[in-house]
């Protein structure tokens, strides 16, 4: 069908039958007014939405006969489940999105983008992700219905032309309009001493010219923030999410890529998340690159880095070293997003390192909670097998798993878990053989 112009949300919101199906990107990519125009609507019958890490309380996730099947979960996720609207977790890493959309076929996409430029073509934005074979897939099939909604707010990104363009044009389009929609806002959480003393153990084992992947969070930002501000240099950056502390980096005249491998001269990304700031620091700015995850997120690519050094976090970890990263107390919490992807190249190579950072306790009203266990069962699951897991790092120093027998790492672990927990722990270790 030729482009609709919409005049607004939520006409091009009238496309979408009672009975229907619809895929949306991960968070950055949201068509946030979109969505909203979606919950004025109470006529649905069936719908079935697919997307992850929800940016706003969407209303029509709260409607009758509508259901979001979420393949990351974020607060707002964790808000409408708990209460009662029909929001369910999809096992899966960030790669295996887009098998999942092409194996459900959605009748409708949509998307968030930047403003078209002169020649009709709307960068994708803060989000290449899983999708954009997708919604190329989508506009070229005239059964189908790609929605895209652009704000100035977002800013015009880059891919790497000419295979990784990160870009649709305006004819590819079945429903454009325009909105102003703003990107989602996401400070960084204020460290405090736990988070200073993990993060001082962190940059021990980040070496000048290392390359960097960074998770969200307060300890990711705070290590960024010591490199901005210290006396290293050179880094590269290669990472699955980009935060205002990998801004900083670049900001501080720190980021060169000029020993990285794969993409010397370029920070590499997928999607990018934090501050108005960052987005604006983004716009047209073609030090950063967005690429699709299955590029990003690729162990092997990953491997060919130098020096890398991946950033994570976990919920906890037990004594054999399989870390929980996505599920609290056998609740779904967050997802699996690229964790495994990141530790397992960063395992690849000898000169590469993955950091696992975690409080080594948590407060909960009955006191004291070890995150450092004798076995996850039966309330945690596994985000990442134990072989994958290299070093461990808590405010009570670092374990160095790699390579180590099961009963050394589960000494190790001992080591740096809470002080309150070790001799129950240690008991524990001693019958692992």
């Amino acid at each position: 069908m030729p482009t609709l112009l919409a005049r607004s949300a939520t006409e091009a919101a009238s496309v979408v039958r009672p009975t229907d199906s619809v895929a949306i990107g991960l968070g950055p990519a949201h068509p946030g007014a979109f969505l909203h125009a979606l919950g004025e609507r109470d006529d649905w019958t069936d719908l079935r939405v697919f997307g992850a890490l929800l940016t706003d309380l969407y209303a029509v996730f709260t409607k009758p006969n509508v259901q979001f099947r979420s393949g990351f979960f974020g607060p707002a996720e964790r808000f409408l489940r708990d209460s009662g609207a029909a929001v369910e977790y999809v096992p899966a890493d960030f790669r295996r999105f887009g098998p999942i959309v092409q194996r459900i076929n959605p009748r409708i996409m949509a998307t968030a983008c930047a403003p078209p430029d002169a020649d009709g073509w709307l960068s994708l934005s803060l989000h290449a992700g899983a999708l954009v074979d997708e919604w190329r897939r989508c506009g070229a099939d005239p059964e189908r219905v790609l929605v895209v909604e652009y704000s100035s707010a977002f800013p015009r990104t880059f891919g790497l032309p000419p295979e990784h363009t990160h870009r649709l044009h305006v004819d590819e389009v079945d429903v454009l309009f325009e909105s102003d929609a703003a990107p989602v806002n996401l400070p960084d959480p204020e460290p405090d001493d736990i988070d200073r003393a993990i993060a001082a153990e962190a940059r021990r084992f980040i070496p000048d010219e290392a390359t960097l992947q960074t998770g969200i969070g307060a300890i990711p930002s705070l290590i960024a923030t010591m490199l901005a501000e210290g006396d290293g240099g050179g880094y590269g950056v290669h990472s699955e999410m980009f935060t205002n502390g990998l801004m900083r980096l670049h900001q501080a005249g720190k980021v060169t890529n000029a020993n990285k491998g794969e993409f010397d001269g370029y920070s590499v990304t997928t999607f990018a998340a934090g501050v108005p700031e960052l987005y604006e620091w983004l716009h047209e700015n073609d030090e950063v690159r967005f690429l699709p995850v299955d590029i990003v997120n690729d162990a092997l690519i990953i491997a060919t880095n130098r020096r890398f050094v991946s950033i994570n976090g976990a919920t906890a970890i037990d004594l054999f070293g399989q870390v929980a990263a996505d599920t609290i107390g056998g609740q779904q919490y967050s997802g699996t997003g690229g964790h495994e992807d990141f530790l397992a190249g960063a395992g690849l190579q000898v000169d590469d390192a993955s950091l696992l950072c975690l409080r080594s306790s948590t407060e909960r009203p009955e006191g004291r909670v070890s995150r450092v266990v004798a076995n996850l069962a039966p309330d945690m699951l596994v985000t990442t097998p134990r072989h994958q897991v290299d070093i461990v790092i808590t405010e009570w120093g670092a374990a160095e798993l790699q390579g180590m027998s099961v009963r050394e790492r589960a000494e190790a672990l001992v080591r740096i878990a809470h002080p309150d927990a070790r001799a129950e722990l240690e008991e524990a270790a001693a019958r692992i053989r």
